[in-house]
Parts: structure tokens; C-alpha cells; sequence
């Protein structure tokens, strides 16, 4: 695998390295070892999947709040997405910061979310499907969220209609640190 920092402080981008022949590619998603070789959490404790009918959903920004945290392991498995990560941490030198890249079953690209990054993204093809892993746990008091045209933020998303979003996440106010 290759690790590749971005913009955005311990956001990292994840890459296979693909060994290809005739049949087609193997190639390694995820290893401890290299994960904690590269500096980036090992841990895991939940995988979990989303699947998008239409291009053009929106899902986002969502993250936990401390103590229970989520570190995130996003890859698109089908389709394409447009994945966001937005750095909310208090203190960090990228605070209020946001890094994009396009995830897609073709590009085989992953992205390192650590704990305190939101995360969101845009589906850029129908039938698209996001898989997670995770070092952490869902707890439904911890989950936050911040709106996803929040201008204090600028988050460019590369389509202008959103076909479909939640009503919770349409909803989230402004932003306010603290």
C-alpha cells in the first residue's frame, strides 16, 4: 500500500498497489503492520457499509465527539464518490481546513480519516456503495454533524444539485467551534 499525506493533518490517502495479470488484479486493502509502520490507527472494531441509489446524494459531515471518537477507513467499492474529510479539531494547525478526492471502485483509493475530522461525501455515479472500517464504536449521543454548505467551511462539491440528503443533515446549523 502506499500512504500519501494530503492538506488536511493526518488525513492520509491509501492506495493499492495492484499486482495484475491476465485474470485481472490482487491487491491489499488493509494490514496492521503497515498501517502502524505508516503511523495511522491499526485498530478496528466495526465495518459497516452504505449503499446510494441515486447520483447526486449527499451524506455528511458526520463525526463522533470525544470520548468516543471514530477513526474512519472509507473506500468506494462501487460506483464513484466525491469524499470529503473537514478538520474540526480544536488546536489542530488545519482546523476549519477541508481535503476532497474522488473514491471509486476503478481508482481502488482509500481514505485515513482520523478521529475528529468530519467526513461526508457526494455520490458522483448511481448505484454507488462506501465501505467503512472503523476504530471505534457508534454511540448515538456522541454523533455530530456540521451542514454540508456551511460557508465559514467553502466545501466545493463537484455537483450543484443535490438529488438526495437527509432531513437531519440539511438541518445541521451553522457552525460554531466549541
Amino acid at each position: 500500500m502506499k500512504f500519501s499525506p494530503t492538506s488536511v493533518e493526518g488525513v492520509v490517502l491509501v492506495e493499492q498497489e495492484r499486482h495484475s495479470d491476465d485474470r485481472g488484479f490482487f491487491a491489499r486493502t488493509w494490514c496492521r503492520e503497515e498501517f502502524e509502520k505508516a503511523g495511522l490507527n491499526p485498530l478496528l472494531d466495526q465495518t459497516s457499509v452504505s449503499f446510494n441509489q441515486r447520483r447526486g446524494t449527499l451524506r455528511g459531515m458526520h463525526w463522533q465527539a470525544k470520548p468516543h471518537g471514530e477513526t474512519k477507513l472509507v473506500r468506494c467499492t462501487q460506483g464513484a464518490i466525491y469524499d470529503v474529510a473537514l478538520d474540526l479539531r480544536e488546536g489542530s494547525p488545519t482546523h476549519g481546513k477541508w481535503f476532497a478526492t474522488e473514491l471509486s471502485a476503478e481508482n481502488g483509493k482509500a481514505l485515513y480519516i482520523p478521529d475528529g475530522i468530519a467526513h461526508g461525501f457526494q455520490t458522483i455515479q448511481e448505484r454507488s456503495e462506501v465501505y467503512y472500517m472503523m476504530a471505534g464504536t457508534y454511540h448515538p449521543d456522541s454523533a455530530r454533524g456540521a451542514r454540508w454548505n456551511d460557508p465559514q467551511f467553502g466545501i466545493e462539491w463537484p455537483l450543484a444539485e443535490i438529488a438526495h440528503m437527509s432531513e437531519r443533515d440539511a438541518d445541521y446549523a451553522d457552525w460554531k467551534a466549541g
